[in-house]
């Protein structure tokens, strides 16, 4: 039998924009976690304890006042890390960034992900490529660089986000209703 480990809540905690305590000291990573749906996870996250980690692809100023923002909100740590999560070398690169930033990652939430809206006759060969990279195979890197450390410390979670596309797919719209990771 394995014991139970007793989150322990002191006087010095700030929970007030907490909903409980249930993630505390847990490390999660969200890809696209700056903003939309990304953004909301990371408050879920956070409103349960948890330190976070967001992933973001482009925009410097806005992510920073994100972080600043999220971390005066929730009063607690949070850093951002700019990455393409279409490329295998990035999304190892963060990963390990977050690691080096938290000295561990709990949760992994493959958040991430684009639609080019054209139909099957008019999508390009790099257009194909690119969501495919982006919503296939950026969950696959992340998760297997995530693996690794969470396989060596013994535990860890994954969540793959996927698109409502993938269920209840668009005419014609072939990116989003056969690549469904997001």
């Amino acid at each position: 039998m394995t014991p139970t480990t007793v989150l322990d809540i002191t006087q010095h905690d700030s929970t007030a924009a907490r909903a409980g305590d249930k993630l505390k000291g847990r490390v999660a990573f969200v890809t696209g976690g700056t903003r939309g749906i990304g953004a909301g996870i990371c408050r879920s996250l956070a409103s349960q304890g948890a330190v976070l980690a967001a992933g973001y692809a482009g925009n410097d100023e806005a992510a920073g006042r994100f972080r600043d923002a999220f971390a005066s909100t929730y009063r607690t740590e949070v850093s951002i890390h700019k990455g393409n999560v279409g490329e295998a070398g990035d999304c190892r690169r963060t990963i390990d960034e977050v690691i080096a930033a938290h000295g561990r990652l709990d949760i992994l939430v493959n958040n991430a992900g684009i639609t080019i809206d054209k139909t099957v006759l008019k999508m390009s060969d790099e257009d194909w490529f690119k969501v495919l990279n982006v919503n296939l195979s950026g969950a696959f890197f992340l998760s297997q660089a995530s693996l690794r450390h969470m396989a060596e410390r013994g535990s860890g979670r994954i969540v793959n986000v996927s698109s409502v596309n993938g269920m209840r797919p668009l005419a014609m719209r072939v990116t989003s209703s056969s690549v469904s990771t997001r």
